[in-house]
């Protein structure tokens, strides 16, 4: 097997990492000592002690979904009686309801719903730019854009563009799962090929926004599957500069069609730093308190990630699949704190809009039920 401290040693030299480098990295059980490595590189990256988080609410605007996804908990499928589309009045009172709060930043997102039209996204956008001009809307997954692509028969460049002019500011980068078709197909046979996803990243990107990337480890993917996404998301970077931020989380299965065993907090705190050896080129790495909890988000600082993502005042995809981590903007704080970082207030473009200093007190709660 491959020495670890000479991997190490040649990252620590410029060098980039290979697939076998991550392949090795992820066959050892030196985690700490990995971990001690991305935490070198994202201070590299992030000289001052700050960890950023955004206020922001998930805003679920339908349940309604053709992807019949094996892994979640939260669709309904089109003729099902459980099934939703919120009213506009709905999504735009919630909206309100973030900004008055100081919320910046509105993560919507939804099933691929057959029954909408595409002229319901863009209308959409319009209504809420012209209600909320300053909100920023960081909505829909690579698999809902492929289902208005599908709908409205126009290419794709042109409906992320329609969208992007209607007010769509940046992509979130949820369905990436594992950028492998055998997993990919082995999990969810209709959500299209890793390279789809990417598509509709790299043409965001073209098109003037920025965009996310994720990764959901615990399925049965190999290591070599883990590595293989990394690298691609890389190599797409490098293109196109287009992804502000990386976050991994692990497989969520209760409730859900898929039978796994849950990964250890360990095995996630070794992919996020595995992640960030590898990504170098990618600024801003998330915590995953949402699936992993509090404590383990704030570990997370120590093994390369800079951001403790959003206070999100609202959560119903991962909840559905049992998971309920919530954290208002006081717990927020306390944590980052308590990790000795010292929190800020940022915008989905990772501009920091307000730090923290060590008496406020933020007297609102911003975890709101639905």
């Amino acid at each position: 097997m491959m020495n670890i401290d000479e991997i190490l040693n040649r990252l620590r030299n410029g060098e980039r990492l290979t697939l076998e480098d991550g392949i090795a990295l992820w066959e050892s059980d030196e985690v700490e000592k990995i971990g001690e490595a991305a935490n070198e590189v994202m201070k590299r990256l992030h000289p001052e002690p700050i960890t950023t988080f955004v206020v922001g609410r998930n805003i679920n605007y339908t349940n309604v979904c053709d992807t019949y996804c094996r892994f979640c908990a939260f669709y309904r499928s089109p003729d099902s009686d459980e099934g939703y589309v919120l009213p506009d009045e709905t999504i735009l009172q919630k909206i309100k309801e973030t900004q008055d709060v100081g919320g910046t930043e509105i993560l919507m997102q939804g099933g691929t719903n057959p029954n909408l039209p595409f002229s319901y996204y863009t209308d959409l956008l319009k209504k809420i730019k012209r209600h909320f001009p300053g909100i920023t809307m960081h909505s829909f997954s690579p698999a809902e854009i492929t289902k208005m692509q599908e709908v409205s028969g126009l290419p794709l460049e042109e409906v992320i563009r329609q969208l992007h002019e209607a007010g769509l500011d940046s992509l979130p980068g949820g369905g990436a799962e594992i950028l492998d078709d055998r997993t990919r197909r082995k999990i969810s046979k209709l959500k299209g090929s890793w390279r789809d996803w990417m598509d509709v990243m790299q043409t965001a990107h073209r098109v003037g926004m920025k965009t996310t990337a994720t990764m959901v480890i615990g399925f049965g993917e190999s290591i070599e599957e883990r590595v293989l996404h990394l690298l691609r998301i890389r190599e797409a970077q490098d293109e196109t500069k287009g992804f502000l931020a990386f976050i991994v989380w692990t497989f969520q299965p209760d409730n859900t069609n898929m039978k796994r065993e849950k990964l250890s907090p360990r095995e996630y705190l070794k992919a996020v730093a595995i992640a960030r050896l590898m990504l170098d080129n990618v600024p801003n790495f998330q915590s995953s308190w949402v699936t992993m909890g509090p404590e383990i988000g704030k570990l997370s600082l120590q093994y390369g990630c800079n951001d403790f993502g959003s206070t999100m005042m609202e959560e119903n995809v991962v909840s559905a699949a049992g998971t309920t981590h919530k954290v208002n903007i006081n717990l927020c704080l306390q944590l980052i704190r308590e990790a000795g970082k010292i929190p800020a207030q940022r915008n989905t473009r990772y501009e920091t809009l307000h730090v923290f200093d060590g008496t406020e007190q933020v007297d609102k709660d911003f975890v709101m039920q639905n």
